[in-house]
């Protein structure tokens, strides 16, 4: 069983075409109210095919006041489920799987080095590179590009 929390009704709004309400006979103990009275009430959000029901109260009213209830945390949970999977998305195109494989380029300053990764070029002269001068890098990205298009 899990706790949902409780979506104030402005939160979630349900329109009435979206669901449908089936009336049914409470199982269990109850006596002949049970046996009698249609009192338990399932609703199905047709949108999302979400099924809940109540059969708690002796009433059909509140039995259906609660399965309303226990939709909207349902459909809260379900909102908040995408928007966190989108933010997760999002995040995972931004720092990729942050393996040694993505990187773009290395500066090794031992060697005075730099190695770009996508065209897998080498240039010397970092303090160079580091004050600005870009062109050879600029350049070479720009004929790669260039190269991929015509492919």
């Amino acid at each position: 069983m899990a706790v949902l929390p409780k979506p104030k009704k402005a939160e979630i709004n349900i329109d009435s075409g979206d669901i449908r309400i089936d009336r049914f006979r409470a199982s269990g103990p109850g006596g002949q109210n049970v046996n009698r009275r249609e009192t338990a009430i399932r609703i199905t959000h047709l949108p999302t095919d979400i099924t809940v029901s109540s059969q708690a109260e002796r009433r059909q009213e509140q039995n259906k006041e609660n399965a309303l209830n226990l939709l909207r945390a349902k459909l809260l949970e379900k909102k908040r489920e995408k928007r966190q999977k989108k933010m997760e998305g999002k995040r995972q195109s931004q720092i990729g799987q942050a393996e040694r494989s993505e990187k773009i380029r290395t500066y090794n300053f031992p060697q005075d080095r730099i190695t770009d990764h996508r065209i897998n070029e080498n240039w010397h002269h970092i303090e160079e590179v580091l004050n600005g001068d870009l062109d050879e890098i600029t350049k070479a990205l720009k004929e790669s590009e260039e190269e991929e298009i015509i492919q």
